[in-house]
């Protein structure tokens, strides 16, 4: 796929598309690309577009500067004074920044955390796949220091992402751990010093385009939506993805390349 201009900015949110990598940048520095109602409602309507394009094949996520991923729901923007019971009754069923909790994305997505990720922000890192850090960047999830839950995810993720003590060592003191303690706590792949972040979110991006894209998503669609089932009972699911990359151009260009001792040429169909 031919490389794609920025759009423009919509609500502080930029999407470029380009060589089957779509990269989405939260750009409200001025509040630590925290994130507002319309910001909310671009990221969802970025998430539907890319889940309908067949070209795209991993996602990059992060904030725009060097200071904050996303500092999580943006507290002096209207209606942040709605009560818990209004926030709870309004709660977006794919999470915060329609991510959290999204099920429907099929091709990986990278968190690039360069700073900052908290609340919302911290939820946004537990929808992605990957997650790859600065070495100054900081994880939390703070919201009972301003008595708020962690409601889109936040909460009943983390304890099944990581060790219970050290999930609820977060949660029940609202605090903030830097980016080797949540890489030693499992939730962070990899962490390098800023300057060489790019780089290593480009590592893992090869990394996914190296692999059939009938295969990467197959692998996400099996994993997103078998997770309240057994190992035998998910094995046994006929999902679209994995049909699909079972009678696919990618799995017999797979063999053929392998016994050619060649790289494969993926049709992504």
């Amino acid at each position: 796929m031919t490389a794609t201009a920025a759009e423009p900015a919509v609500d502080q949110v930029t999407l470029t598309i380009d060589g089957g990598v779509a990269t989405v940048v939260i750009d409200r520095q001025h509040v630590l690309n925290a994130v507002d109602r319309a910001t909310h409602d671009r990221l969802n309507q970025i998430w539907e577009q890319l889940e309908q394009d067949p070209e795209v094949r991993a996602v990059v996520l992060t904030g725009a500067g060097t200071r904050a991923f996303c500092a999580g729901a943006d507290m002096s923007a209207a209606g942040v004074d709605k009560t818990g019971l209004e926030y709870w009754a309004g709660l977006d069923p794919n999470g915060f920044g329609g991510l959290s909790l999204r099920t429907s994305l099929d091709v990986p997505v990278i968190a690039r955390v360069n700073g900052y990720a908290l609340g919302g922000g911290m939820e946004m890192v537990l929808g992605a796949d990957i997650v790859v850090a600065a070495d100054g960047a900081r994880f939390g999830l703070p919201e009972p220091r301003v008595g708020r839950l962690a409601l889109d995810g936040g909460i009943h993720q983390l304890v099944r992402r990581v060790p219970y003590t050290q999930a609820m060592g977060m949660l029940l003191t609202g605090r903030k751990a830097d980016a080797a303690e949540m890489q030693a706590m499992g939730l962070v792949n990899e962490v390098v010093p800023a300057e060489e972040l790019d780089a290593a979110v480009q590592r893992w991006v090869d990394q996914i385009l190296a692999c059939a894209p009938t295969s990467v998503r197959a692998v996400k669609q099996m994993v997103t939506r078998t997770s309240h089932l057994t190992a035998a009972e998910a094995r046994g699911l006929r999902l679209p993805a994995l049909m699909a990359a079972l009678d696919s151009e990618d799995s017999a260009e797979g063999v053929r390349a392998f016994q050619e001792k060649r790289l494969p040429v993926w049709p992504g169909r």
